[in-house]
């Protein structure tokens, strides 16, 4: 199997606290295809069948009901691969593609599903694409321009306030987001400057929405650092930013 590249994602088809009804995906970016494994109980993984993509899948979705997987392929003609999954096996279903605007790293849906939302890295941009009923992804709808390295792109628990850590400039840029129509405007600051040498890259909110955690490039001693940025206020435009321990 020739897979160097692989991303991994964890559906849970059930929300009991066991691990029955969990599947994890891995997209196989040199095989082109995606790979379902059913997680054990004791964590293990059991592997199971293989889903046909493209050449480049690499990062991957699933919507907030846990019935559709969305692929994104990064050779082009850059597109969104949309999968229907089987709740009792785990199983893929093609059942759409749809155009993205450029090569997407890093895709994220909002929490309604119907937005699908991309940072691209090498075109230093973002983009919006529509999500329908059925799981397929629509003609882009916005791309804005941002700066060098987008890296990732996430959208709070709110469904108002997206973020967007850069790489190449040790930003994170705010987004506030449009849930009825899927727009993004300059949030106030639109920029959080972090310092020098920082390096940005992936960034997940706390349940309680009052935090953000960023792991930043790799530090001297060879480890990635983990900052935490706390929400100013409850319109998510004011942070104060440490570094855990």
């Amino acid at each position: 199997m020739k897979a160097p590249i692989a991303a991994f994602l964890l559906s849970l088809t059930s929300s009991t606290p066991v691990l029955a009804g969990a599947f994890v995906y891995v997209s196989n970016a040199e095989d082109g295809d995606i790979e379902m494994y059913s997680l054990q109980g004791d964590g293990s993984l059991l592997p199971g069948q293989r889903f046909k993509a493209a050449k480049l899948v690499m990062p991957m979705a699933v919507s907030p009901d846990k019935r559709f997987l969305i692929a994104a392929v990064r050779s082009k003609p850059f597109q969104a691969y949309s999968y229907s999954i089987d709740k009792s096996s785990g199983a893929l279903n093609l059942v759409g593609t749809g155009t993205l605007a450029e090569s997407y790293p890093y895709i994220s849906l909002d929490r309604t599903g119907r937005f699908l939302l991309g940072a691209s890295y090498g075109g230093n941009q973002i983009g919006a694409n529509p999500v329908g009923t059925d799981g397929k992804v629509g003609e882009p709808i916005q791309v804005i321009p941002t700066a060098r390295n987008a890296h990732s792109i996430r959208i709070d628990n709110t469904n108002h306030f997206v973020f967007v850590p850069h790489l190449g400039t040790d930003q994170v840029f705010q987004f506030l987001f449009d849930e009825k129509n899927g727009r993004l405007t300059a949030n106030t600051p639109p920029v959080l400057q972090l310092k020098q040498g920082t390096g940005p890259r992936h960034i997940i909110v706390s349940s309680g929405n009052r935090f953000l955690y960023l792991a930043q490039r790799a530090n001297r001693h060879g480890h990635d650092d983990v900052v935490g940025s706390k929400l100013w206020d409850a319109q998510g435009n004011r942070f104060s930013v440490r570094t855990t321990p």
